[in-house]
């Protein structure tokens, strides 16, 4: 299958980029870039280069508190953008995130220098950028709301529908130790509470992978 323009990107997953002045800039600025399941795209304290649009892939951006226990914040999905390193690229601050590859992710890499000039040169592009903002403080308000107010055992379900809602697959390939990662919990507490949701017969435990045996549909 031959591979796709840059401009066909745009135009199949980034619609709301409307001008073709702005779509022809990201031709000639952007690269497309690949990386591998598990391969770190922004890493803590790294100085940001460029901002990722994700057109196929997931990654998860996760953040790392004094004590160096990290937790998940939340996954960018294709067509979308990592707010908290556009947030960094913005006001020239290294990068106060992790970015891991959920599974092999494709995007187009922009070169932060193009990212002011575009904000007052493109109301499409402004418009975008903002709305990436709001969607992802509220979806922090959602992260802390957990924190503040959800039992763990209610968060680890959360976090498998939200999970199988994104890879479209009610079967996940993933480890308890990962699980206890993304979470900031003890790989024993995650095994004791997955053991218990299967006991309440909403998921199936399996060698490396867990099924989930209710609807994702209902994940905001």
């Amino acid at each position: 299958m031959a591979e796709q323009t840059i401009k066909e990107i745009l135009l199949r997953h980034f619609p709301q980029l409307l001008e073709s002045e702005l779509q022809e800039e990201i031709e000639k600025s952007g690269k497309i870039m690949t990386v591998e399941r598990d391969e770190i795209l922004i890493d803590l304290d790294e100085v940001i280069s460029f901002l990722p649009l994700i057109y196929d892939g997931t990654i998860k951006v996760h953040r790392e508190d004094d004590e160096g226990k990290e937790i998940l914040l939340y996954y960018v999905e294709a067509g979308n953008t990592c707010a908290q390193s556009l947030s960094c690229c913005m006001s020239n601050k290294r990068s106060t995130i992790r970015a891991e590859a959920e599974e092999e992710t494709t995007f187009i890499s922009i070169p932060i220098n193009k990212l002011d000039e575009w904000m007052s040169k493109y109301p499409s592009w402004k418009e975008f950028i903002m709305g990436t903002y709001s969607y992802r403080f509220e979806e922090l308000l959602r992260t802390v709301d957990e924190l503040a107010f959800k039992k763990l055992d209610e968060r680890l379900l959360h976090y498998l529908m939200h999970k199988s809602k994104i890879s479209g697959n009610q079967v996940l390939n993933v480890s308890h130790r990962e699980i206890a990662y993304d979470l900031n919990s003890s790989r024993e507490v995650i095994s004791r509470l997955l053991k218990q949701l299967e006991r309440m017969g909403e998921i199936k435990l399996g060698r490396g992978k867990i099924e989930l045996l209710i609807s994702a549909t209902e994940v905001s």
